[in-house]
């Protein structure tokens, strides 16, 4: 199991009611999701300058991020991370950091 960082817009379209699914973070759990791929969603900061647990895993402050239970990190653009995980390559990465 591992955890998304900012998990925020997730949190945000629950409490609103909406039923609409977009967004960074969405794409990498649907990803996740389709792969039937366990995983925690874990709130973070809306503002990228308060995301002090991401900047100091993946040297910046962009949603999504992924930490594995190793303390690994893993950081692409959305669409990247979502690809990878759709083609399987998602665990090699984790493996490979």
């Amino acid at each position: 199991m591992f955890q998304i960082e900012g998990g925020w817009r997730g949190r945000r379209a629950a409490s609103r009611g909406t039923p609409w699914k977009f967004g960074p973070c969405w794409r990498v759990q649907k990803a996740l999701d389709d792969r039937c791929i366990a995983y925690e969603v874990v709130p973070g900061p809306w503002r990228p300058k308060n995301r002090t647990a991401v900047i100091e895993g993946t040297g910046q402050p962009l949603y999504p991020a992924i930490r594995f239970e190793d303390g690994s990190w893993y950081r692409e653009e959305s669409k990247d991370m979502a690809r990878a995980i759709s083609e399987g390559r998602f665990l090699a990465a984790s493996l490979n950091p």
